[in-house]
C-alpha cells in the first residue's frame, strides 16, 4: 500500500476477497520466519513511521485531544522497538495450529480428533493506538488468518506507514493477508460489520462507545472486549507501603489504558492513617479524587478532592481521576465491585490468605489480583507476545486475547467404511 494510492476510493469488498484468497496460503507457510522479517522491517522504516506519527500527534493536539489519549497515539523509537520485540516474541511462540485438543475412538472403530484451525479472515476495529496495528497483524498472522484492520482517523498516517512497512516484508503472494481499511469514513466500519461470509470474526478494541457500536450493529461474530473500570480494595490488614505502591502504579503510570485503576475501595479501619498519605502521593501526580462523604471528611480542605456521584463510580476515566469509597469490609467491597465493575481486572491488598481467596473466588472478572497491580493484565506480560484486547465476555475467550483466542477448531474423523444405518 503506497501513499500514491492512499486516497483512491476504498473498495472494502475487493479487499476482503483478497484477504480471503491470501488466508488459504497461511497455514503452510513459515509464519514465524516471516514475522521476524516484519520486525526487521518496522525498525528499518523507523524514520518514516515516526514522521507519520508526528503528523498524527500534531493533528490530535490541534483538535484538542486529551493528553492521556495523545500518549496512546504517540510513538517513539523506544515504543517502536518494543513493538518489534513483541512481534519477535509472537514469532517464537509455538504454532497454535494443528494442536490436538481432544481425541477418542468411537465404539464403531472410527477415530475422532479435535484440532485447532484458523478463523480465516479476522477484522479488528480499534482507536488511536498504533501499536494495535502491529499486534493485531502479528497475532492474527501467526494464528494463520488474514487481518483486516480499521484504526481511528487520528492515527491514519501512522497506520499507513506501519502497514506499508509490514506488507513490504511479506512475499507478494501473502501481502493481501494484511489489509488496512484506508478510509476514515465510518461507513466502512458498518460495511465491515455487515460482511457475513467475507469476515469470520470481528474484534473491537477501544472505548465503551466503539465497543457498544460494534456489538450492537455487527452481523458477523464478535469477541467483545470491555472497558476497564478496575478497582483496588485495600483491606484493613494490608501493608500500607505495598497498598500505596499498587495504587500509584495502577493509577498514574499510564492512566489512559484499560488496565489502569479507576476506583479505590478502602477499609474504614485503615482510612485515617493511610488515606491522607495516599491522597498526597496522588496529588503529586495531578490526580483528582472523587470521594464519598467519609473520604471528603478525612481530606477536608485539600485541593483536588471533590464529591463523588454514582456516575463517578461507574466511569472509566482514562485520565488523572480516581473514585474513592470507604467500606466497612470485604462484603461491602465485593458488593460495590459487583455493581460497578466491568469484569476486567480487580485487585486486593491484604495480608490475609482467607480474605484473598474469598476475593478471588467471588469477584467476577477476567483477571483477579492479590497484592499485585492490575497493570499486568496484558498479553505481553502474560507471555502471549501481545494481545488483541482484553475480553470481558465469557464465551470462547476471556482476559488478554493471545494466540489461543485466535484459533477455532474442527473435528477430523477417520474410519474404514463405517455407516450409520
Amino acid at each position: 500500500m503506497s501513499s500514491s494510492v492512499a486516497h483512491r476510493p476504498f473498495d472494502l469488498g475487493a479487499a476482503l476477497l483478497r484477504a480471503r484468497a491470501a488466508s488459504w496460503k497461511l497455514a503452510e507457510c513459515n509464519r514465524s520466519a516471516l514475522l521476524q522479517q516484519v520486525a526487521d522491517a518496522l525498525l528499518n522504516a523507523a524514520q518514516e513511521i515516526l514522521e507519520a506519527n508526528a503528523s498524527d500527534v500534531e493533528g490530535a493536539r490541534a483538535a484538542g485531544v486529551r493528553d492521556a489519549l495523545i500518549d496512546r497515539l504517540a510513538l517513539s523509537r523506544d515504543r517502536l522497538a518494543a513493538m518489534a520485540a513483541a512481534v519477535r516474541q509472537i514469532a517464537e511462540l509455538p504454532d497454535p495450529l494443528g494442536r490436538v485438543l481432544d481425541g477418542w475412538q468411537h465404539p464403531n472403530g472410527m477415530s475422532i480428533r479435535q484440532i485447532t484451525v484458523p478463523f480465516g479472515v479476522v477484522g479488528v476495529v480499534y482507536e488511536s493506538r498504533p501499536n494495535v496495528t502491529v499486534d493485531a497483524f502479528a497475532l492474527t498472522f501467526k494464528a494463520g488468518s488474514a487481518a483486516v484492520l480499521r484504526g481511528s482517523a487520528d492515527a491514519l498516517a501512522s497506520n499507513r506507514a506501519l502497514v506499508r512497512a509490514m506488507r513490504a516484508a511479506l512475499p507478494s503472494e501473502l501481502r493481501d493477508a494484511l489489509q488496512l481499511i484506508d478510509d476514515p469514513d465510518r461507513a466502512r466500519v458498518s460495511e465491515l460489520l455487515s460482511a457475513r461470509g467475507a469476515v469470520d470474526l470481528v474484534i473491537p478494541r477501544g472505548g465503551a462507545g466503539l465497543i457498544e457500536h460494534v456489538v450492537s450493529h455487527a452481523k458477523v461474530p464478535v469477541i467483545e472486549t470491555g472497558v476497564g473500570n478496575c478497582h483496588l480494595y485495600v483491606h484493613e490488614d494490608a501493608d500500607p507501603a505495598l497498598a500505596l505502591a499498587l495504587l500509584i502504579d495502577g493509577k498514574v503510570r499510564r492512566p489512559g489504558v484499560c488496565n489502569a485503576l479507576e476506583s479505590l475501595l478502602l477499609h474504614r479501619g485503615l482510612a485515617a492513617a493511610w488515606l491522607p498519605h495516599a491522597a498526597g502521593a496522588l496529588a503529586e501526580h495531578g490526580v483528582t479524587l472523587h470521594g464519598c462523604e467519609a473520604t471528603l471528611a478525612l481530606l477536608q480542605g485539600r485541593e483536588g478532592v471533590v464529591a463523588a456521584s454514582e456516575e463517578d463510580y461507574a466511569t472509566e476515566y482514562l485520565g488523572p481521576h480516581l473514585a474513592v469509597r470507604l467500606v466497612d469490609g470485604l462484603d461491602e467491597a465485593l458488593a460495590h465491585i459487583r455493581r460497578f465493575g466491568s469484569q476486567h481486572s480487580e485487585a486486593i491488598a491484604t495480608a490475609s490468605q482467607q480474605v484473598a481467596r474469598r476475593f478471588q473466588t467471588e469477584v467476577d472478572a477476567a483477571a483477579v489480583y492479590v497484592n499485585a497491580s492490575t497493570r499486568f493484565t496484558d498479553g505481553f506480560e502474560f507471555g502471549f507476545g501481545a494481545e488483541l484486547g482484553i475480553s470481558t465476555q465469557k464465551l470462547h475467550a476471556r482476559g488478554p486475547m493471545g494466540l489461543r483466542a485466535l484459533v477455532t477448531s474442527k473435528y477430523l474423523i477417520e474410519g474404514d467404511g463405517q455407516v450409520r444405518g
